[in-house]
Order: structure tokens, then sequence, then C-alpha cells
């Protein structure tokens, strides 16, 4: 049996934390190792505990997800992030994920979608709600000079495209390298190459992009699952 996912929450509101820690415990045997309102206390329990994910809201008082996350980082804390909140703003779904989380879901998802994109997004899985994907996209290749995402995805070669599709699975650039027998050096290449053609910042962003469009290696244009 594997050993269960550990997360700390991170929410200033003490019945939501109450509530998601009995949901993810009960009903999905995922172990909380601590909740928190207070920025300094998540510090510290994300220090301290080590989990497998921190999940975030991100409007808290006094001190809001985005300072905290900045904080984290600065301090050296990698603990992979899921937010989990009430916002569908575009604006921030894009300064979250320029901030480097792994999820963006929304607290009215059902319960167990909730509970399926947190195991996933612990696989290393980049998850977002299915209301937020179509505005993140929007955000991830704004239109240049003319040019839709399907051009952007034209210009990837065939061997770019196979690297996408590793990166929407979540896979290393180490992992990549012994998946397609090539140098760690040459993924990390080629990894640049794709962000730059696509008008990204990040592998998260590419993530993204490639699930949305289940990039495929065949043929010039994303392959979308029906309906």
């Amino acid at each position: 049996m594997s050993e269960a996912i550990s997360v700390v929450l991170i929410d200033d509101h003490g019945l939501c934390r109450r509530g998601l820690a009995e949901l993810l415990e009960q009903r999905a045997g995922i172990r909380v190792l601590g909740t928190t309102g207070n920025p300094d206390e998540a510090v510290r329990l994300l220090r301290d505990a080590r989990p497998d994910l921190a999940i975030m809201d991100l409007r808290m008082a006094p001190v809001d997800g985005f300072a905290l996350l900045s904080r984290m980082r600065a301090e050296g804390i990698d603990t992979p992030v899921v937010v989990l909140t009430m916002s569908d703003l575009k604006d921030d779904l894009g300064r979250a994920f320029r901030a480097g989380v792994r999820g963006y879901l929304l607290k009215d998802m059902d319960p167990d979608d909730v509970i399926d994109a947190i195991r996933r997004t612990a696989r290393g899985e980049v998850v977002v709600a299915p209301l937020m994907a179509a505005k993140l996209v929007d955000l991830l290749v704004p239109g240049k000079e003319g040019k839709t995402r399907d051009d952007y995805l034209q210009q990837l070669t065939e061997r770019e495209r196979e690297i996408l599709q590793h990166l929407a699975s979540g896979k290393s650039n180490k992992a990549i390298a012994q998946v397609l027998d090539i140098s760690h050096d040459t993924v990390k290449l080629h990894v640049r190459h794709i962000l730059s053609k696509l008008g990204l910042t990040s592998r998260v962003e590419a993530a993204v992009f490639a699930v949305e469009h289940r990039v495929s290696r065949e043929g010039g244009g994303p392959q979308r699952a029906p309906g």
C-alpha cells in the first residue's frame, strides 16, 4: 500500500480549515499535518512538517496568499502549493501560476473532484479547476501579431512536442532525459525552445497548455478532448 499523501492547510477561516481537514482525512485518507490561518505559523508548519503539498487560500488577512507564496520561496520553502479559493478572477489565476503554484481549485467544486485533483497534484500533475482552464490558456498565450495558439504550436518540432507531452505528465528534465535517452542538457535546451515558441515563462504554464490542448506529436494542431 502506498504511503498516504500529507498536506498542510492554510486558510484564515477556521470552519473551512476544519471542514476540509475532515473531508481529506475521513473520505480520502490524506494526512493533514497541520492547519493554520496565520502566516508565521504557516511558514513554521511547512518547514517543520515537510508535507507533500500545501493547500492554500488566496484571500486571507492580514497577509494574502500571494504575499505568503513570496515569503515561502524567499525562505527556501519549496513545498508544492495547491490554491483552493473562491476567486475565479483571471488575474488571480495568472498571478498564482506565475508564482509557481501547481494547482488552482475553486471552493465550490464537488468534494470528490477536489480530492481527485489533490491526488493528481501529489503525483506531479498540474491541475486547474475546469471553470478556469480556458481562462488560463488565454493568459498563457495571448494573441500576438494576429497569431492563434495553433500557429504557435505549428512552430514546435516533433521532438519538442514529445517533450511537451512529458512536461504535461509532470516529469522532471532528468526523467524526460532517461525516457528519451538524451542528455539532461539537451532536454533543458528543448524546454527553453518550447517556452520561447509558445510565449510562456515556466514549465508549469507549458504543462497546463499541453493538457488543455491534448498536444500530440502527430499532425499540426492540438488534439482536444471530445465535448
